[in-house]
């Protein structure tokens, strides 16, 4: 198996299509195609960025071709809960995407609303792939968790081992699992900033916080190289704290 995977996209268009053909993939097609690889995701397509709905629309092409693997995040989840009308707060970035939509029309709407439904519902909480050698999980996955979806797991896959407390800036406070990670299999995940790729034994943690000015990644499996491209975005410091 050949699977290039991408860090949290957050709706940088610009910086998803110069990665990708800096990975060697062909736009000709309207997608990103490379002859003998796929691409994989960890989450969160959506909010703060520019271009939200298109990267959803990239992404959704993809896997519905079969040609991708995608896994939702927190952000994910959270824009298909507004787009099946549950009641969510429009803040943290999802008023971003939101006002995307809204500038849609009608009929735009409703084919937004169809594919990202769609590729929520057909996609997995995490992806275990290559006989279990590779894991793809939004913000991490313990090892005993591997062959569960309960929500505890779930919980765990879209916002990492948190404590239940929080910083004083409001962000949750994050256990550091991946120290704990004792298995062969690669744990591949985002969720969390860090300012280059972050290798804990077999684990990986490729958000490189490109939504906040620094860098957009993915990591090459089975080779497990990586490779960035620079933001376009303002530089936030603060975004990018110790674990």
């Amino acid at each position: 198996m050949k699977i290039d995977i991408i860090g949290d996209i957050h709706g940088c268009l610009q910086e998803f299509k110069e990665l990708t053909v800096a990975l060697d993939y062909d736009w000709s097609s309207g997608l990103p195609i490379h002859k003998d690889r796929t691409l994989g995701f960890v989450g969160d397509l959506t909010d703060r960025g520019p271009n939200s709905l298109k990267v959803v629309d990239i992404v959704y092409e993809l896997v519905k071709t079969q040609k991708s693997i995608y896994v939702p995040g927190n952000h994910c989840d959270k824009y298909y809960r507004f787009l099946i009308g549950r009641n969510v707060q429009q803040k943290h970035g999802l008023e971003t995407t939101v006002a995307e939509y809204e500038r849609l029309s009608a009929k735009q709407q409703e084919k937004a609303k169809e594919q990202f439904i769609w590729l929520y519902e057909n996609s997995p909480l995490y992806a275990v792939l290559d006989n279990a050698k590779l894991v793809i999980a939004h913000a991490g996955m313990k090892d005993a968790y591997i062959g569960r979806t309960d929500k505890k797991v779930k919980t765990f896959v879209l916002y990492g081992d948190i404590t239940g407390e929080t910083h004083e800036d409001g962000f949750p406070v994050r256990r550091d699992w991946a120290k704990e990670h004792t298995g062969d299999t690669w744990i591949v995940y985002g969720h969390t900033p860090v300012k280059t790729p972050r290798f804990v034994n077999n684990t990986v943690n490729i958000d490189t916080g490109c939504i906040f000015g620094n860098k957009l990644t993915a990591i090459r499996y089975p080779e497990m190289s990586t490779l960035s491209v620079p933001s376009t975005m303002p530089y936030v410091e603060e975004k990018f704290r110790p674990i």
